[in-house]
């Protein structure tokens, strides 16, 4: 990618393709029903992100607009981080780091997922800015409805995380690691919570959630990992995985909502088993996380996100 620097911090454009199927208008739509994202629905300025930045955790910028002439983003940088890095980052968010070739013929040879296909062509799924941001949720939202824990999320982003201004818009990052490790108290969190975060700033801060030592592990001895952190047990390790690193192929047997979800896709007459979830999403390989999200907006979407499920998204 080519360098060109602007005035204020501003960076690009810079171009990031996408291999396989990808649909940008699909990725608002998931982010604007995302709760964790708190997202509304952008303007013809894209996507606005702020995010501290992997490794150094200073707080970076991204304006994403749909690619033109071919599937990808367009990206403008802003803030102090390298602008190729945050790029690096950006595509990652957006699955676009991922090699998505097949992935139409996966969809393809399911009728199931074909019809669903329909609505939510090129669908890939969004992440959490980095494992570290998916740890907090995980431990915010444990045992709170979603719309709580997102709330209260999007108020620690305003309060104690840093604000950049993007296409003249105010937006707030959810605080860096070292703001949480010195975390006293916040409104709609109990000590033990705060003490979670705590120690997972600290973890963060000392490289035990950076993204390139996870993805270097087999994923078993990456949720492994992430257990040895308190307040982080199966399930949530399960989503820091999937959500946070980016893990391809991976069912989220411990999620509830999920095993709802293939019920509602498949029209079962009850919520299937361990058993039945793996003999119907087999032949998802090697993409099986990319349609359990596909499957997991369109319950989403049929239940208009107020189904009683109080566990993290």
């Amino acid at each position: 990618m080519a360098v060109q620097g602007q005035p204020g911090g501003i960076a690009g454009p810079f171009e990031i393709g996408a291999r396989g199927p990808f649909s940008f208008g699909a990725s608002v739509r998931f982010l604007e029903g995302f709760a964790p994202a708190e997202y509304d629905a952008p303007d013809r300025a894209g996507l606005r992100l702020a995010f501290p930045a992997d490794g150094t955790w200073t707080t970076a910028g991204a304006r994403v607009t749909p690619r033109e002439g071919g599937a990808g983003v367009t990206v403008h940088t802003f803030g102090s981080r390298d602008p190729e890095q945050v790029c690096e980052q950006v595509a990652r968010i957006l699955s676009l780091d991922a090699d998505g070739t097949g992935y139409d013929a996966v969809i393809d040879r399911d009728p199931v997922l074909r019809s669903l296909w329909e609505r939510y062509r090129g669908l890939r799924p969004v992440l959490f800015y980095s494992p570290y941001e998916a740890a907090a949720w995980a431990i915010i939202g444990n045992r709170v409805r979603i719309t709580q824990a997102a709330r209260i999320k999007a108020h620690m982003a305003d309060a104690l995380g840093n604000h950049m201004t993007i296409g003249a818009e105010d937006v707030a990052a959810f605080p860096a690691p070292e703001r949480l490790s010195r975390l006293e108290r916040f409104p709609g969190l109990s000590d033990r919570k705060i003490g979670f975060l705590r120690s997972l700033g600290e973890a963060a801060t000392a490289g035990f959630l950076d993204v390139d030592v996870l993805r270097r592990l087999s994923p078993e001895e990456g949720r492994e990992r992430l257990k040895t952190l308190p307040g982080i047990g199966e399930f949530s390790a399960e989503l820091v995985m999937i959500r946070g690193v980016g893990e391809i192929d991976r069912i989220p047997l411990t999620e509830a909502r999920f095993a709802r979800a293939v019920q509602h896709a498949y029209a079962l007459d009850r919520v299937p088993d361990p058993e039945r979830i793996r003999a119907i999403t087999d032949g998802w390989r090697p993409f099986r996380s990319w349609v359990s999200v596909m499957l997991r907006a369109a319950l989403e979407d049929a239940t208009h996100g107020i189904a009683g499920d109080r566990r993290p998204s």
